[in-house]
C-alpha cells in the first residue's frame, strides 16, 4: 500500500512537472507573438523616389541574413555573414542603409535584370521576422519570393541545405518570419553549424564565434552558399548553364540550380569544406 502511494505521489509530481513546462514554452512563444504583432503595428510611409521604382520593374525578390543585431560574426548570426559575403560578390558591399521603417539594413540591387533586396534585420533573432515583414510590404515582395538564409545546428559546419517552406524546426528567427508574415512558403538557405560537444550548452554554442579552424572551413561555405543563392535568384540562367555542363557537377552551382528548379530539398556539400569539417571530428 505503501509503495502504491509513493508510485502516485511520483506520477503526479511528474505530470505536474511537465504541464508547467509545457506551459512555460507555451506562454513563451505566445509571448513572442504578442511582441511581433505589437511591433508590426508601428506604421510606415510608403516608399518613395529610388525604392519605388522597385515596384514597377517586374517581381522583386529578398533575401535575408537571420541573426542577432550586435553579435555579428556568432554562430547563431552566420546568415547575416553569408548576406555580405552575397553583397561583396554583387559589389554592392559599400550600399548598405540604415532603413528604420524596416528596422534593419537594406541594399536593393539587381541580379541578371531581377530586382532584389538584401535585409539585415536590426533585431534579436526571436523577432527578426518584424523586419521581414515591414521590408517585404514596404519594397513588394511576396513571402514566396523571400529566401531565408540562417544557421542549422541538426547539418555539420559545411554543409548547406535549401529547403522549400515548411515548418520552423524549432528555430525562433524561422518562427518568427513564418508568424509575422502568415504563411511557411519562404524558401531557407539552413547552413550547417552543428551541435555542441561534451558538456556546452546549445545556447552557448550558437551564441560563441567560430574557431581559428572552423574559420577555415566557413571561408568556403560563404562562397557556397553564395553560389547557391544566385541559383535561386536566376533559376532561368541556371539552367542554360546546367544544360551546357557535364552531368556530373553535383556539387557545382549548376547541379544546385537544377535540383532546385525541381523544388525539392537538396543537399549542398563542397568537398573542401566537408573535408575540412571530417578533419575536426
Amino acid at each position: 500500500m505503501t509503495k502504491d502511494t509513493l508510485l502516485s505521489k511520483i506520477c503526479r509530481f511528474l505530470s505536474l512537472f511537465f504541464k508547467k513546462l509545457l506551459s512555460f514554452f507555451t506562454m513563451r512563444r505566445l509571448l513572442m507573438r504578442v511582441m511581433n504583432r505589437v511591433l508590426l503595428s508601428e506604421p510606415f510611409s510608403p516608399a518613395m523616389g529610388a525604392e519605388a521604382e522597385i515596384h514597377t520593374q517586374g517581381r522583386r525578390k529578398m533575401v535575408v541574413g537571420l541573426g542577432n543585431t550586435g553579435m555579428e560574426g556568432t554562430r547563431h548570426s552566420v546568415g547575416m555573414a553569408v548576406l555580405g559575403a552575397l553583397a561583396a560578390r554583387l559589389g554592392v558591399a559599400d550600399r548598405w542603409r540604415g532603413d528604420r521603417q524596416v528596422s534593419g539594413e537594406v541594399i536593393v540591387s539587381e541580379v541578371q535584370q531581377t530586382r532584389v533586396v538584401l535585409l539585415r534585420p536590426k533585431l534579436l533573432m526571436n523577432i527578426n521576422g518584424v523586419a521581414v515583414a515591414k521590408a517585404a510590404g514596404k519594397y513588394g515582395v511576396q513571402p514566396e519570393d523571400v529566401l531565408l538564409v540562417h544557421d542549422e545546428l541538426d547539418k555539420p559546419l559545411g554543409k548547406m541545405v535549401i529547403k522549400h517552406g515548411g515548418s520552423a524546426r524549432g528555430h525562433n528567427g524561422v518562427r518568427s518570419c513564418v508568424d509575422c508574415l502568415e504563411t511557411d512558403v519562404m524558401l531557407r538557405l539552413r547552413v550547417g553549424i552543428g551541435r555542441p560537444s561534451g558538456k556546452t550548452s546549445v545556447e552557448r554554442h550558437v551564441l560563441s564565434r567560430f574557431s581559428s579552424e572552423e574559420q577555415k572551413v566557413l571561408d568556403s561555405v560563404l562562397t557556397q552558399s553564395v553560389d547557391i543563392i544566385l541559383s535561386q535568384l536566376c533559376p532561368e540562367d541556371s539552367q542554360q548553364s546546367s544544360s551546357s555542363s557535364s552531368s556530373s557537377s553535383s556539387s557545382s552551382p549548376a547541379g544546385g540550380r537544377q535540383a532546385a528548379q525541381k523544388r525539392k530539398e537538396r543537399e549542398r556539400s563542397a568537398s573542401p569544406a566537408q573535408d575540412s569539417a571530417s578533419a575536426q571530428s
